[in-house]
């Protein structure tokens, strides 16, 4: 029997460390876009699970294909040959390139990364990495280190060594960077956290360039990218850019823990047995989320309708600028979706959330919002109505 939201927040005061900042309101159902909390209020979610239900909840097809899995086998360790993992490889890297390693999530995707950027360099004592302002790659030290945000890094020092920050499109900066010790640039396509902020032409093909220059490793982290977000499979096929490494978590299991990564066959080798591992990562189960979401994604033609709906979004948000002048710039990429204001963005949050609509923001000034890739015209119009309204009430505060 499911309690009200005030019971589960009680209990969650008394047992629950209080790391995350938390909305009063406790989920706990949900179909296509809309979820509903324990006192029965539905909301429209723009955000759904930070970016990891990239087919909204509960699908059919998907919640079929894990309980069908569950019935059969949900966990064996990476000492047996365990089927669904290597279906799921081919499907990923068949549709990129080189060979997978799983995990569970995109921070330890990318330690996976930073690992082998090491062992592939550690010959020539290359160990140091590039990474970008405003980025962001995850919490543990590794990933923590790598992200070049300061306020993520207060009170945790000292931090680990071996990490150099760059401005995104600042090439010559990036080249001032390098040396006989470093051995890898690590970017997101698309900065996510940092408030979906897009590179600037050319400046992916000028790493790529650098690192070909240098002998050095190009990794792209696409948790957030991942999985159609853009609508191609993943953000580098955008750019015309291979990197050598890519990191994958959030929609890969659509809502199951699930993270990869990819790296050219070349340079597999150098992860080499005993030198990193991940207990639960490429389980049965999460293996069986990750084929049903991809398969979904391909009958569904979820690609095109996404470069669709992102031509919308943006004619749509390029509208209200004349009305509302507290809006700075609009980004989008795919169902990626950005937009920065000329004043703090977090009210917007809480605004939208008592009009029954679900956002984020992030980078202090920017409304972000990760729908669904099958998100409907339909509830997209309402979500961004909303967002609108709220907009409005901000600027005329001014």
């Amino acid at each position: 029997m499911t309690v009200g939201s005030a019971s589960t927040i009680e209990t969650f005061d008394r047992w629950v460390i209080p790391n995350y900042r938390r909305y009063p309101v406790a989920l706990v159902r949900g179909e296509g876009s809309q979820v509903w909390d324990a006192d029965g209020r539905s909301y429209l979610d723009m955000f759904p699970g930070w970016g990891c239900n990239v087919l909204g909840y509960s699908p059919p097809q998907l919640v079929k294909a894990i309980q069908e899995q569950a019935a059969r086998l949900i966990h064996v360790p990476n000492t047996w040959y365990i089927e669904q993992q290597g279906e799921f490889a081919e499907f990923l890297c068949s549709r990129s390139f080189g060979r997978a390693f799983f995990c569970n999530s995109g921070a330890e995707a990318n330690e996976a990364a930073i690992k082998l950027a090491r062992l592939h360099g550690g010959g020539s004592g290359r160990y140091r990495i590039i990474t970008f302002e405003n980025g962001f790659h995850g919490r543990t030290f590794g990933a923590l280190t790598a992200t070049a945000q300061p306020k993520y890094h207060e009170g945790l020092g000292p931090l680990m060594a071996g990490f150099r920050y760059s401005r995104m499109g600042d090439l010559e900066g990036v080249r001032q960077l390098i040396d006989d010790e470093t051995a890898a640039i690590m970017i997101e396509p698309v900065q996510g956290e940092g408030g979906v902020r897009i590179p600037p032409p050319g400046f992916l093909q000028g790493l790529r360039d650098l690192c070909d220059e240098h002998g050095l490793l190009l990794i792209f982290d696409e948790v957030q990218t991942g999985m159609g977000r853009t609508g191609s499979w993943f953000a580098y096929q955008q750019s015309g850019v291979q990197p050598d490494v890519m990191t994958l978590a959030k929609g890969l299991g659509g809502g199951v823990a699930c993270g990869a990564m990819i790296c050219r066959d070349e340079i597999a080798e150098d992860l080499r047995p005993g030198m990193h591992a991940s207990t639960f990562g490429g389980n049965s189960l999460a293996m069986a989320a990750g084929l049903a979401v991809g398969h979904i994604i391909e009958q569904e033609g979820l690609l095109e309708h996404i470069k669709e709906q992102a031509v919308y979004v943006r004619e749509e948000l390029e509208s209200w600028r004349e009305q509302l002048p507290i809006i700075n710039e609009i980004r989008v990429c795919g169902m990626m979706i950005g937009i920065e204001l000329t004043i703090p963005a977090g009210r917007a949050v809480g605004m939208c959330m008592d009009r029954g609509v679900l956002i984020n923001a992030t980078n202090d000034t920017v409304v972000r919002l990760l729908p669904a890739l099958n998100v409907t015209r339909e509830d997209l119009d309402k979500a961004l109505a909303v967002v609108r309204q709220v907009l409005a009430e901000m600027a005329n505060e001014i």
